[in-house]
């Protein structure tokens, strides 16, 4: 079976979305770059890599998007505390987008938008792979 490695993000400025998703969830820098094609920096949870990556040329960033393109629709994490995280969150600049934390047993998600508007989900009990 292949093991997910990575998730790549377009966004405007990978620096600025670094210190979000550091501040946010407490990911870790491994690695950056700066190449013609693109500018790059990298976070880690220790298992999965976030790679925010701006792209400088149309031809790197794939030309049915373009240079211009950011995002991905959504990703998610698994997080200890909902509340707690939900507040880091906003505190680092990202904002509320629907849902709330369920204590049933039960599957949610809690939906936010990073400072460039990409969305991603927290809950606390994982998501049914199965």
């Amino acid at each position: 079976m292949a093991k997910l490695r990575h998730f790549a993000l377009s966004v405007p400025d990978p620096e600025a979305a670094a210190a979000f998703y550091e501040k946010a969830f407490g990911l870790e820098r491994v690695g950056e770059n700066d190449h013609p094609g693109a500018t790059g920096v990298y976070l880690s949870d220790g298992v999965i890599n976030l790679a925010l990556l701006r792209y400088k040329t149309d031809e790197a960033a794939g030309e049915d998007r373009g240079k211009d393109y950011f995002g991905v629709h959504h990703f998610g994490f698994v997080v200890d505390d909902v509340a707690e995280t939900s507040t880091r969150i906003e505190a680092a600049g990202g904002s509320h987008l629907s849902g709330e934390e369920s204590n049933t047993g039960g599957f949610y998600e809690i939906k936010f938008r990073d400072p460039n508007g990409v969305i991603f989900d927290i809950n606390h009990n994982g998501w049914k792979t199965g």
